[in-house]
C-alpha cells in the first residue's frame, strides 16, 4: 500500500498508518484497545482477514482510503463531526 499512496493521493504513506486504519475500521473502535501490539501476531485470523480485505479493497478502488482514515481518526477522538 505505501508503494500505491503517492499516485492514489492517499492521505498516509507509511506501513504503520495503513495498520492503523485497517485494523481500527475492522475493529470498530482503537485496535489497541482489542488487540495486544504486536496486531499481527495477536489478532485473531477474522480480524485480520477484514483488515486485508478492507486494504485490498482500497487497492482495487472499490474503498475509500481517505473516508477510512477520517473513519480511524474519529474512532480515536482526532476528528470531530467539523473536520469531515
Amino acid at each position: 500500500m505505501p508503494a500505491a499512496a503517492p499516485a492514489r493521493h492517499w492521505p498516509v504513506r507509511f506501513d504503520h498508518c495503513f495498520q492503523r486504519i485497517l485494523l481500527d475500521n475492522a475493529c470498530g473502535q482503537p485496535w489497541r484497545e482489542v488487540i495486544a501490539a504486536p496486531a499481527y501476531r495477536n489478532a485473531d485470523a477474522e480480524l485480520l482477514e477484514r483488515a486485508i480485505t478492507l486494504g485490498e479493497r482500497a487497492l482495487a478502488g472499490d474503498e475509500d482510503l481517505a473516508e477510512l482514515n477520517r473513519e480511524s481518526l474519529r474512532l480515536r477522538g482526532k476528528l470531530t463531526e467539523r473536520d469531515n
